[in-house]
């Protein structure tokens, strides 16, 4: 198992990355396949101590990636795409995990998609806002909790 400060160094310091690019919901393609034996369930996780930090990352992704899809939408993939590296590196192992942000990204998206149906400039600010808070969030926790 990767130690968490490292998991969470490397996969918000990509995000950052994405996060600062000026101008999704995750569907079936990002949903782990079905095993084939059943096997006995892991142990639950015990919980990261910026995993309310990381929840509320990825909220923001959520809202972003509705925002991009209605303003920008060719580079609206890169926001569900950098969703589900972040889950793909801190929640490999650990499904109760993944399912929580995978329901923070949603309820970011769903927000967005009740209130704008086209693009304007309250939706341009509010994408803008949306990611500088990201970028200060993902700034916060590789300081305190990455190597």
């Amino acid at each position: 198992m990767t130690c968490p400060s490292r998991r969470i160094g490397r996969s918000l310091a990509a995000l950052t990355l994405i996060v600062l690019t000026p101008f999704s919901v995750l569907g079936a393609s990002a949903k782990a396949k079905a095993p084939v034996a059943e096997a006995a369930p892991p142990p639950p996780a015990k919980p990261t101590p910026y995993d309310d930090r990381l929840s509320r990352f990825a909220e923001i992704l959520g809202s972003v990636h509705y925002l991009r899809s209605l303003c920008d939408p060719g580079k609206a993939e890169e926001w569900r795409s950098g969703m589900q590296t972040l889950l793909d590196v801190e929640t490999a192992d650990e499904p109760a995990r993944r399912e929580r942000l995978t329901a923070a990204f949603n309820r970011g998206y769903r927000a967005f998609a009740s209130v704008y149906t086209q693009c304007t400039p309250a939706a341009v600010t509010a994408e803008e806002r949306y990611r500088n808070e990201g970028a200060t969030l993902a700034g916060e926790i590789t300081a305190r909790f990455g190597n």
